[in-house]
């Protein structure tokens, strides 16, 4: 065969290259929105004489002295002068061979760092330089620095940004009067943020208060809520099969059934959920609740509701151990109905998964829970009327769609219930799930004891082991959580095993437990069970057991770092205990020194056991685009706007969307394009 001639063969990429396409840049419009992080002021020269020590400044000046010097470790030291007088030393740890010749003397070198004292008079160490010429004409603007990575040199970007800018399609798309009158034309903005005149006010760029800024935040609000709406109008669309209750029915069957009765809270939102299924589009509903607020109950009347219509239900977890959890609880319930529930998790395997995926596909199996084995493409359905996510921020949305999908019939799409025990605050909700139907259970059930939180350095480890040696005498159940399974080179932490052997010692003749991740199934479930039952009286575990554990009788759970742990984290595995009726204590231990984010989180968890005022402190404490980054799989929808400080660019932008998509409904398309691309889809999930 013969070679391609040098015109026709592809290129290899370069680093570069291939570093901006794993940024995201790979339209023009992505480049053109790629902002500065930061500004340098290299639009004026600064005398040697005038400059200050701390200050970042550019000066230019001669090349005096230019010599290698072996002190300590190899360097290169430059000396300039001007006519100030005053000459600055240029030290160079780190250095080419070119770089002698560049920086030779004679040589007129700009040079820009951070000017300090030295015992050879005042240096910059490691600066920005170029050889220039007495006529080499300054920057006309501030320079940007933009967001990088090892191998994507700023130069490099700045002429691809640069280029991108030029080229992008940046006409205005929205008809006029429907921007707010204060904020300039999107290319002027844009043009500003790259290349700012010197005499802009950093400050106002640095905190996104400038009308440049708002009028991005504005564009990029309004493709948010129009994309949604968009999401919402064409899910209205779609059909569903209708399931009602029948009256004396298996939904009614399973009330009476039940061992305890419901919160006013839990029959609230049961009937939302019940209203929604009984129509003929798709139910696309969030079932919010605090941890232990009773999600599952509510899950299992709606899968009542699909299955006495004639219809299939899966449930799908993360995790096994959540998934098992939903299985003991459902099989409990429904089996004495006449139900059958068939279980697909990854491990189960031969002819017992074959089993379960003929019940599927026959329709014998009328409830499928498990995890994301549940929507492989072996798994199939005879008749999937709902589908319930548990935990759905835990799921990428590729697998959620997936899961819609498993209906037979194209023509129809299946109910789809998802929940959370990571309350969202309202703010969010509204924005970020503006296509979806929020329900809230915002009550616990009664005989839920407060759990006390109590947060101590590493020091008080003894003290606290101790402790746990006094409550397992009293028939106590303790948890112990570790950041880790074993040793990191890089990080100080105590390992699982480690802590494991630990208790050991402490404990003689008692059963102290290990789970972690990396363990078998068998192994996991067959500590879960001894934990369980009581014979096991201390689990020390990873953040295996963050969801679905459910021991009334743990009463005590140590978390060993918890300055490692995001908020909502330590808020979930908390709920582990205080499940019973038995007091429960929660100890965060730390390890020094502590940074103010982590300060703030231990305090808001030592003051408040409300999974809504956490979630509210915890979207203060890192704000939107991280607290929702997993909804997107890590894709934030929103990268310039803050939801709680452009509230009223939100506003007008939620009531523009319905007016553009109604009249202008091109414009609106193009919006969305320009600023989401591919992530529109996203919001199908």
């Amino acid at each position: 065969m013969p070679e391609a001639s040098p015109a026709t063969a592809s290129k290899p990429k370069s680093a570069p290259q291939k570093a901006m396409e794993k940024m995201g840049l790979l339209r023009d419009i992505d480049l053109a929105l790629h902002l500065p992080l930061r500004y340098e002021d290299e639009t004026r020269i600064t005398p040697i004489a005038q400059a200050e020590e701390g200050e970042t400044v550019q000066c230019e000046g001669l090349v005096t002295e230019s010599r290698i010097e072996l002190r300590g470790r190899r360097q290169l030291l430059v000396r300039i002068a001007d006519d100030s007088g005053e000459s600055l030393l240029l030290r160079f740890l780190h250095f080419y061979p070119s770089h002698q010749k560049t920086l030779g003397v004679g040589q007129r070198l700009r040079v820009r760092g951070e000017l300090r004292g030295g015992f050879f008079g005042r240096e910059m160490v490691h600066p920005s330089f170029r050889a220039v010429d007495e006529d080499t004409p300054l920057a006309q603007s501030l320079t940007p620095v933009y967001p990088s990575s090892a191998s994507l040199p700023q130069a490099y970007l700045r002429k691809a940004v640069a280029a991108g800018l030029r080229r992008a399609s940046l006409e205005e798309l929205l008809p006029p009067g429907s921007v707010p009158p204060q904020l300039p034309p999107l290319r002027e903005a844009l043009n500003f943020l790259h290349h700012p005149p010197p005499q802009a006010r950093l400050n106002t760029l640095e905190d996104h208060s400038h009308p440049a800024w708002q009028r991005l935040k504005f564009e990029e609000l309004l493709a948010q809520q129009l994309s949604q709406l968009q999401a919402q109008r064409e899910r209205a669309r779609l059909k569903a099969p209708a399931l009602r209750a029948a009256r004396g029915g298996l939904h009614e069957k399973l009330l009476a059934a039940l061992p305890f009765g419901l919160t006013a809270a839990q029959q609230r939102v049961g009937e939302e959920i019940a209203q929604d299924l009984a129509r003929p589009q798709p139910m696309h509903r969030l079932l919010q609740g605090d941890v232990g607020a009773g999600k599952t109950v509510v899950a299992a009347l709606a899968a009542a509701v699909a299955i006495d219509a004639g219809w299939q239900c899966a449930l799908m977890a993360p995790t096994e151990i959540l998934a098992e959890q939903h299985f003991r609880k459902l099989v409990g319930w429904l089996e004495p109905l006449g139900l059958t529930v068939a279980w697909l998790t990854g491990s189960v395997k031969g002819k017992a998964r074959q089993k379960m995926l003929d019940a599927a596909a026959s329709g014998e199996a009328q409830l499928v829970i498990g995890t994301h084995a549940v929507i492989e493409d072996k798994v199939r359905f005879r008749k999937l009327g709902l589908a319930i996510i548990d935990e759905q921020h835990r799921f990428g949305v590729a697998q959620r769609l997936a899961l819609r999908k498993k209906l037979a019939s194209q023509a129809l799409e299946p109910h789809l219930l998802m929940m959370s025990a990571t309350p969202i605050p309202r703010t969010l909700a509204m924005t970020y799930f503006a296509d979806l139907d929020v329900s809230t259970i915002d009550e616990l059930p009664p005989g839920r004891t407060p759990i006390v939180t109590k947060v101590f350095a590493d020091g008080k480890r003894g003290n606290v082991i101790q402790k746990i040696v006094d409550e397992v005498a009293k028939g106590a159940q303790v948890y112990w959580v570790c950041p880790l399974i074993e040793e990191s080179e890089t990080l100080d932490l105590k390992n699982a095993t480690e802590t494991h052997a630990e208790l050991s010692l402490a404990l003689p003749g008692r059963m102290v437990g290990l789970l972690h991740g990396r363990m078998p199934p068998g192994e996991k479930a067959a500590a879960m069970s001894l934990f369980s039952g009581g014979q096991m009286s201390v689990l020390v575990a990873t953040t295996v057991i963050e969801v679905g554990v459910d021991v009334p009788n743990a009463s005590l759970m140590v978390i060993e770092h918890a300055e490692r742990f995001g908020l909502s984290q330590l808020h979930q595995l908390r709920g582990r205990v205080g499940r019973g009726a038995v007091a429960s204590v929660c100890v965060l231990l730390y390890t020094g020194p502590l940074s103010p984010t982590g300060k703030d989180r231990l305090r808001a968890m030592a003051e408040t056991n409300d999974g809504f005022e956490i979630a509210r402190r915890d979207l203060d404490i890192r704000g939107p685009g991280e607290f929702m980054g997993s909804r997107q799989s890590g894709a934030e929808l929103l990268r310039f706007a803050d939801l709680q400080e452009d509230a009223p660019l939100l506003q007008a932008a939620r009531r523009l969307a319905p007016l553009l998509l109604d009249r202008h409904p091109q414009a609106a398309r193009a919006q969305v394009e320009r600023w989401l691309g591919g992530k529109a889809e996203f919001l199908k999930a």
